[in-house]
């Protein structure tokens, strides 16, 4: 798919966020390549009239030189975008970013690719930096469905080892859970071992929007109806919370955003 890349210039690239655990955002590019059906930053078609999600992507070219602004307390890269999407490869804003950066900046990135580890040399520089890959069990058909675009899960999980080995803190963020689809136990028995932590959230059937709920109706209709039943989908998220305690591993943040938004710290359970 032919993607149009809308160069610009940002007044600023550290945003202010109310992301849990985080002071500010880095979003070099807005928009992905990896066109996920079910991406809660859709909503910024709101604001950028280019077409449909996955279709475009904006890049914030001044980005390097605005990173190199010190700011104190955590940074996530990115919320709106993946930093490390295939325009990466041709205009390196992700990487020119780590170059330039502060090195006592706090630092955490989340992506789905493994082009990441071209930059293991500018990670190891940072003194506070984590590493985290969206993984998932959407293979052949669902992956097809609502991830078309993005790395399989394979080697999401490679990167995550490998990224170990080289010394570099790594957490997996499993997303979106969906029942009858993602099973917890197999994502955690292939990546505990070199996994940190863990951040779990549960799907967000509404912001996935109209596309995703068709899709999902169609082919895959008891995982509709659980999300869409408030009793069933509840219980289905208490089954979740214990698989997650029972298995032993670390997962500071457990989000839900249905029926409200909250962050639950697991380890305390």
């Amino acid at each position: 798919m032919a993607v149009e890349i809308i160069k610009v210039d940002a007044k600023s690239i550290f945003t202010k966020t109310k992301t849990p655990n985080a002071k500010y955002v880095v979003n070099q590019y807005i928009g992905c390549e990896h066109g996920c059906v079910y991406c809660y930053a859709k909503f910024m078609c709101r604001w950028r009239d280019y077409g449909k999600w996955g279709s475009w992507v904006e890049a914030k070219m001044n980005a390097p030189e605005l990173a190199r602004k010190y700011v104190t307390g955590k940074v996530v890269m990115s919320s709106i975008s993946d930093p490390y999407q295939p325009v990466e490869k041709e205009l390196q804003l992700t990487r020119r970013i780590l170059q330039d950066m502060d090195k006592r900046t706090e630092l955490s990135i989340l992506t789905k690719s493994n082009l990441r580890l071209r930059d293991v040399d500018l990670l190891k520089e940072f003194n506070k930096i984590e590493v985290g890959l969206t993984i998932n069990n959407f293979e052949g058909k669902m992956k097809e469905l609502f991830e078309p675009h993005s790395p399989n899960n394979e080697e999401r999980i490679n990167s995550l080892k490998n990224l170990k080995k080289d010394g570099i803190k790594t957490f997996a963020f499993i997303s979106p859970v969906i029942p009858e689809l993602i099973d917890i136990n197999i994502l955690i028995s292939k990546s505990r071992d070199f996994v940190n932590y863990y951040i779990v959230e549960m799907m967000n059937i509404n912001a996935a929007g109209k596309e995703f709920r068709k899709l999902l109706k169609k082919n895959y209709p008891k995982s509709y109806e659980i999300l869409i039943d408030k009793d069933m989908f509840e219980e289905f998220m208490d089954v979740t919370k214990n698989v997650l305690i029972e298995s032993g591993v670390s997962v500071p943040q457990f989000v839900t955003h249905y029926p409200k938004f909250e962050v639950v710290d697991l380890c305390a359970k």
